[in-house]
């Protein structure tokens, strides 16, 4: 019997709709690459050909294109070769090759998405402006905006297509696309309208790793990776409760950079409770597993360059090599991306040193 034509029409949406969703991982179908030629796969693509919602928002410096260059250009990495942990980076900054390369190398899927960063060279130099003299979580909700597309500031106005959230999740469905071998699938959600965020990891250095801070805050992830930071100084939002447990927090820090040394990375791990699960920790003198604290600092020799400072805690041309041209952190970067979360520090107290600066006054 032939189904009336609304009812076929009906169907083969449905049928449509269930084959754009990639079947749900189990026992029957496990995050196992088939890959015919396993490799490495550095992946790219721009948000505005992937997603036509995307727009530009230059009153913020958040544009396709800038001096005859390609600004959206987003990246994705997997090696299939190595062994999947079934989970997902999302890098909140520009570069990060080598670091990449080494995430892949412990089964680590990686992703770069374009998001709103222009916006701190207009707000985030001073005390907070405007909307949150009482809160103190300006910079904050411009953050969380720029993270997730919400309305939360009224500094700025950044739309789902423009969010970090938005943005890494239709990467994910093109990458599930052109690049089936990396099973980029595993990352989307069961109904297949966003990613299991249980599954990622938050990552960034700098402004890249204040906001993944924010954003972890708001929403739960499997991890924080904090390089360099979170810093935002004036403001509040580092103690609020969070969505994210706080022993899934990993921070390392030079204490040459001024961030550290003006006291400010240090305040936002109080802050974020980092002191329960282990003291602060100089890699350089303590070897991996670090105490399994989340509060790592290193003062290895970049020359008194404060800058190269704030760089080096990640892998890169600034990170500290020894005299045959090694890195010396390989150790700390696979602890802060592999170690158990579950595996913790002795507590210590709070540094009173570090939250004298609690309602947000600058540090003399």
């Amino acid at each position: 019997m032939k189904l009336p034509l609304t009812f076929a029409f009906m169907a083969l949406t449905l049928r449509l709709t269930a084959a754009a969703v990639p079947p749900a991982v189990s026992l029957s179908n496990p995050l196992v690459f088939h890959d015919p030629n396993p490799q490495r796969y550095d992946l790219t693509a721009r948000a505005s050909e992937i997603d036509p919602r995307a727009k530009e928002h230059p009153e913020i410096d958040f544009v396709f294109n800038k001096d005859g260059k390609p600004q959206d250009v987003e990246q994705g990495t997997v090696d299939t070769r190595v062994k999947p942990r079934g989970e997902l980076m999302i890098w909140l900054m520009g570069g990060g090759g080598p670091l990449f390369e080494r995430v892949n190398s412990y089964g680590i899927h990686a992703l770069r998405v374009h998001y709103a960063n222009g916006w701190f060279g207009k707000f985030g130099k001073d005390p907070a402006p405007g909307d949150t003299t009482v809160d103190d979580q300006a910079l904050g909700k411009i953050r969380l905006e720029a993270a997730t597309g919400e309305d939360f500031s009224k500094l700025v106005e950044i739309p789902k297509p423009d969010s970090i959230m938005e943005r890494a999740y239709q990467l994910v469905k093109h990458l599930a696309k052109v690049n089936p071998q990396g099973r980029w699938d595993y990352f989307l959600s069961a109904d297949g309208q966003g990613l299991n965020w249980d599954r990622v990891i938050i990552a960034g250095i700098s402004h890249g790793a204040t906001t993944a801070a924010r954003f972890a805050i708001y929403q739960k992830v499997a991890r924080v990776v904090m390089f360099s930071g979170p810093r935002d100084q004036f403001e509040t939002w580092q103690g609020l409760p969070s969505a994210t447990p706080a022993n899934r927090f990993f921070g390392f820090s030079h204490t040459l950079d001024g961030g550290w040394s003006g006291g400010h990375y240090c305040r936002s791990w109080e802050l974020l409770g980092l002191h329960k699960f282990g003291p602060l920790v100089d890699v350089d003198t303590v070897p991996a597993p670090f105490g399994n604290s989340r509060r790592l600092i290193t003062s290895a020799d970049v020359k008194g360059n404060a800058g190269r400072a704030h760089s080096s805690s990640m892998p890169g041309g600034a990170a500290v090599k020894d005299a045959e041209g090694k890195f010396i952190h390989e150790a700390v970067w696979r602890y802060l991306f592999t170690q158990p979360v579950e595996t913790v520090g002795a507590p210590v107290p709070p540094d009173p040193k570090c939250l004298k600066d609690l309602h947000g006054a600058p540090k003399k």
